[in-house]
């Protein structure tokens, strides 16, 4: 009997823990259904939200119209201001050689001195040169004696030749007299032309040595000042080709400058130019274009100018570096955009323009580049709206908004 009993019992647990078994299992499969019910909805709503957001955003970018700053594309000015490195020069130049043959007496003059026109720079020496023209002066002498020599010969001639000849007429003197003193005036009269010549050849000739002796006085040219001195006193020189002096006239500077092709064409005599020098930042020499080389040089494409500047102060010194600011009559009209307008790519130069809201890319032909600005002869025209610094993903056909200036903002 006590051995039935644990059996039963032990059957009775068994039966037990498989109906709640059973029972937990019928309790866990509904509730794991729900779950998952509930999983699929909450992605369900997630993807809808998700996916309305992104319609949200690609409809806002659709509908997106930037702001953008704009400038207005401006005719250029008829007059363009070109500055340009240039050269000082000296109005006049000149390098004196020694004409004479001798020794230097006298010095007058030293480099930086100021002279004159025809102020003595220099003596020059020369003793054998007095002594050929007092030689040829007594010479001389001896000509013009032999030529009243021979003119009292000659007219002596003419009086026996004219007395003779009545009386050959009337057959006191035989005709072979009459012969004899015609002649004789004809050979006197002769050397009076060689004695006439003598002299002359002789005046010449003492001119000639008089002249030589007033190249032994060195003087100045032209008003100016003396820049270079290659001799001293007892310094022997030779005609033609002892350096003495160097002279330049500095009242008035010519400054040499290189116009480039692209403004050359507008350049003629007369334009007004302003000459600067670094070192005299608060001085500025007005001129004018007085000579023009009237051809480009091939190898650079620039036209040689020269501009006169007075220089009555004596500021400017020849061989100084200097700009050149040239005021010059535009030839051919073009028109002023913003350098950061500009936008490069694979079509070239273009720029954003404004027109009724909508952003259209022009290509441009670009003139001249002044940093800030460009000067542009085609794609353009004035008044238009140009974008400054237009966005990347700005499309051709784009709407934009152009932003107002700070003046209206602040009256609004």
């Amino acid at each position: 009997m006590n051995d039935v009993r644990p059996s039963q019992e032990s059957d009775e647990a068994a039966q037990a823990a498989l109906a709640d078994k059973r029972r937990r299992s019928r309790l866990i499969g509904p509730a794991a259904l729900a779950a998952l019910i509930i999983a699929l909805a909450f992605g369900a709503t997630q993807l809808r939200a998700n996916v309305r957001q992104a319609t949200a955003t690609s409809q806002a970018r659709h509908n997106f119209v930037p702001t953008v700053h704009v400038a207005t594309v401006e005719a250029s000015p008829d007059i363009l201001t070109v500055s340009l490195p240039a050269t000082t020069l000296a109005f006049e130049s000149a390098n004196i050689y020694a004409r004479a043959n001798g020794y230097i007496d006298k010095r007058q003059v030293d480099i930086g001195d100021h002279v004159k026109a025809g102020d003595l720079l220099a003596q020059i020496t020369a003793p054998e040169l007095d002594h050929q023209i007092s030689q040829n002066q007594a010479t001389l002498q001896q000509n013009e004696a032999a030529l009243q020599q021979t003119t009292a010969s000659r007219d002596l001639a003419n009086v026996t030749n004219t007395r003779d000849s009545d009386l050959v007429k009337k057959g006191w003197l035989t005709p072979q007299q009459g012969d004899t003193d015609r002649l004789t005036l004809q050979a006197q009269n002769a050397s009076v032309a060689v004695a006439q010549a003598n002299v002359a050849a002789q005046q010449s000739l003492i001119r000639v040595l008089q002249q030589q002796k007033s190249y032994q006085s060195v003087v100045a040219p032209f008003d100016g000042i003396i820049t270079q001195r290659n001799v001293d006193v007892g310094s022997l020189v030779e005609a033609g080709t002892t350096f003495m002096f160097t002279l330049m006239q500095s009242d008035v500077i010519r400054t040499q400058v290189y116009v480039p092709q692209d403004a050359a064409f507008g350049v003629t005599k007369g334009v007004e130019a302003v000459v600067r020098v670094p070192e005299i930042p608060d001085h500025t020499f007005p001129g004018t274009v007085t000579r023009l080389a009237d051809a480009l040089a091939p190898g650079t494409r620039t036209l040689l100018t020269e501009i006169d500047v007075p220089n009555p102060d004596g500021l400017l010194r020849p061989g100084m570096y200097c700009t050149v600011e040239l005021h010059i009559p535009r030839e051919t009209p073009s028109l002023i955009v913003p350098a950061d307008a500009v936008v490069f790519n694979t079509d070239g130069l273009q720029v954003a323009a404004v027109e009724n809201g909508v952003a259209h890319y022009q290509k441009i032909t670009v003139a001249r580049d002044l940093g800030t600005q460009v000067e542009v002869s085609a794609g353009v025209r004035a008044g238009d709206q140009v974008i400054l610094r237009p966005m990347v993903q700005l499309l051709d056909g784009s709407k934009v908004q152009v932003e107002a200036p700070a003046t209206e903002i602040s009256q609004k």
